[in-house]
């Protein structure tokens, strides 16, 4: 967590919830931003995405902004419902989620990813759900390639989900361990 958003998280818990009505105006249209764009769009809004999935007490949704962070910036991209994504890795998971590598790996069970989305309505961005992949031990969920998905609404609340929804999406990505990763040219490196 970088110094600006550990202050805004320091800031939050001295406001109570639900006293933060802050607009995150976007002008033109969201598949079209330049970079610099949507990093002023993010770190308007990161803070109260981060308030919001911690607000009902889910460990992920507590603790995700702790871990590494595996972009530059969010991107639109996949099928998130036209969302903005950023995508953290847990201890357990960085090192191998950020060699992005596309065939010939297993990531190791307790690897936790968390997505943090957020969707732009009516010139405003709006936080989404924070998406949660968990891997499991072998055969913990062979139909889902040992995975379980998850997820958060913007409120903290978990989100009802379909296993067989998520897996049938991510299934598509069965050589790379059914990981979807960020776009090419907003990854970081493990380098």
């Amino acid at each position: 967590m970088n110094l600006p958003t550990k202050i805004a998280a320091g800031l939050l818990a001295l406001v109570p919830a639900g006293a933060i009505a802050q607009d995150c105006p976007v002008d033109g249209d969201p598949s079209e931003l330049e970079a610099e764009a949507v990093v002023e769009i993010y770190e308007c809004i990161e803070a109260k995405m981060a308030e919001g999935y911690a607000s009902n007490g889910d460990p992920v949704g507590a603790g995700f902004r702790s871990w590494q962070v595996t972009s530059t910036r969010p991107a639109l991209a996949g099928p998130h419902g036209e969302r903005f994504l950023q995508t953290f890795a847990n201890g357990i998971a960085a090192e191998q989620y950020l060699k992005f590598a596309e065939e010939g790996f297993v990531m190791p069970a307790g690897s936790v990813l968390a997505k943090e989305s957020f969707k732009v309505k009516k010139g405003n961005a709006v936080p989404g759900p924070l998406f949660i992949m968990t891997k499991l031990a072998d055969g913990g969920a062979p139909e889902a390639g040992d995975w379980l998905y998850a997820a958060l609404l913007p409120s903290g609340k978990e989100m009802k989900i379909k296993q067989s929804f998520c897996a049938g999406c991510h299934m598509n990505w069965e050589d790379q361990d059914s990981l979807a990763y960020p776009l090419e040219e907003v990854r970081l490196s493990s380098q």
